[in-house]
């Protein structure tokens, strides 16, 4: 959903409007509202990012985030996964995680919602990958399917059940088939 602003708002005047329910994002100088998550997003979320912090944060490793903004390149977005490698995460005065993340994450993950642009949503991972994210993931719940991107290499779709998803080398230890992602949309 495209909400009309000011054609001249620039990226520091969005980032002063109070936040919108659900998120907006800026890109290319519009800001776009995400569509408000729905069940099947929700649980994939709910359940990739304590599967990636199960592993990754005790060794100080990485950590996963849900809908974090993180504003760069001249775009301010919120991947639904963003996670950034330990000794990238920022922090502040007091030793304490930042509010504020002026970077790309290391690996952005987008699940697909009903009535979200596929395009959208790519566009959004290509963007990180020009800027630094190691791997993009764009999970589609209804055709259960992952697409996964690498910088400057071609998209690679994973949809068969025992396929075993490509991960990035900091978090070599997470073994997730399709089924196994999946899985979690189960009663």
């Amino acid at each position: 959903m495209l909400q009309a602003q000011s054609p001249t708002l620039t990226l520091e005047e969005f980032l002063q409007l109070p936040e919108t329910k659900p998120a907006s994002e800026y890109i290319d100088g519009q800001i776009i509202q995400k569509p408000m998550p729905q069940g099947k997003h929700s649980r994939i979320q709910g359940e990739f990012v304590p599967a990636i912090n199960s592993i990754a944060k005790p060794k100080k490793i990485a950590c996963a985030f849900p809908e974090l903004r993180c504003t760069f390149g001249g775009r301010s977005i919120i991947p639904d996964i963003a996670v950034f490698v330990w000794s990238r995460i920022p922090g502040d005065d007091r030793g304490e995680i930042a509010n504020v993340f002026s970077l790309a994450p290391d690996w952005t993950i987008e699940i697909l919602s009903p009535d979200q642009s596929h395009t959208k949503v790519t566009k959004n991972i290509l963007h990180c990958l020009k800027h630094g994210t190691q791997m993009g993931w764009l999970i589609d719940p209804d055709e259960k399917t992952v697409f996964v991107y690498l910088p400057q290499q071609e998209i690679q779709v994973f949809d068969q059940p025992d396929a075993l998803l490509p991960v990035p080398s900091f978090l070599s230890e997470l073994n997730l088939t399709v089924k196994d992602l999946f899985a979690w949309l189960l009663l």
